[in-house]
């Protein structure tokens, strides 16, 4: 199997997790645990994974150089990021948070052609548009979930600076991957984030009560820990070492297809012609978005 091809099962691995993610950590905020204090309990925990893990790779020293941009990667893909998405989840609805996200390729391709000179093809740029098309005819006549959501216009400005966020941090980054092990990369990206996330977030993890939770809740929070934040960076960070910024980011369209079977699966949606009709749009949409385009093209 080609280092491509396992980048592309890195990103749909990811992007799975990503679609279970707005439904699951829905659930627990913010009766038992509060947004802020998630996040302190995601960067610890993928801190200590990722420092774990990094004995397996290669001894690296980061050059003076880059640290810099390692600062502004672990602020937009650790902090800013993190902070405004599950601050967003608890204010507004997964449903709104689906359609939102969907902004975040358009935002990587524009960042690609301005600061990576990626060109847009056709094939990319139409891709773009079924998946966007695809993705809002499911999320606006095909979803049926819904939420206690108690501020949903400034949930959804959040949702939109997490998106701006992430498509930067792809755009960032890429010149570290290149140059670095993903281990080496992520236990520095995540040291930082929690220095910079400690004072914000410390104090909504002092409130959690740990002795009164029910045992499905750190189920929840180990998901989260373990699947939403170590295996999707640590995937994300492997599929940006074989695939372009614009194409990783184009995956996110995925999400509400997977969210939907997730509901269906637990026996809260129903397929509709609807449903497979976006379906469709989304996939084409992601093929067209990551195919390589041909020598000379």
């Amino acid at each position: 199997m080609s280092k491509r091809t396992l980048a592309f099962m890195a990103a749909i691995g990811a992007t799975l997790i990503y679609a279970l993610n707005h439904t699951i950590a829905k659930g627990i905020m913010p009766t038992y645990v509060k947004p802020f204090g998630f996040i302190f309990l995601r960067v610890v925990g993928a801190t200590l994974l990722f420092w774990g893990i990094s004995f397996f790779g290669p001894k690296e020293r980061v050059e003076k150089k880059d640290w810099f941009r390692l600062l502004v990667c672990a602020l937009l893909g650790m902090s800013i990021n993190m902070l405004s998405f599950f601050k967003g989840l608890q204010l507004s609805t997964p449903i709104n948070s689906s359609v939102l996200i969907t902004i975040s390729p358009i935002i990587v391709v524009l960042l690609s052609y301005f600061l990576l000179k990626e060109r847009i093809t056709f094939n990319k740029g139409f891709g773009i548009f079924l998946g966007f098309v695809g993705a809002l005819v499911l999320i606006l006549f095909g979803a049926e979930i819904r939420q206690d959501a108690p501020n949903i216009p400034l949930g959804n400005t959040l949702f939109v600076i997490n998106s701006a966020a992430y498509g930067a941090y792809l755009i960032i980054a890429k010149k570290l991957v290149e140059k670095y092990h993903p281990f080496t990369l992520m236990k520095w990206l995540f040291s930082i984030a929690l220095v910079i996330n400690f004072p914000i977030t410390f104090s909504e993890f002092l409130e959690i009560e740990w002795t009164t939770m029910p045992l499905w809740v750190y189920g929840v929070i180990a998901f989260v820990v373990i699947g939403t934040t170590f295996l999707t960076y640590l995937f994300n960070i492997f599929a940006m070492t074989e695939l372009k910024a614009s194409t990783i980011g184009a995956f996110i369209y995925i999400q509400p297809v997977f969210g939907i079977l997730f509901a269906m699966a637990m026996g809260k949606d129903q397929l509709t012609l609807v449903k497979i009709l976006a379906g469709v749009l989304v996939l084409l949409g992601v093929y067209l978005a990551s195919k390589r385009a041909r020598p000379g093209a």
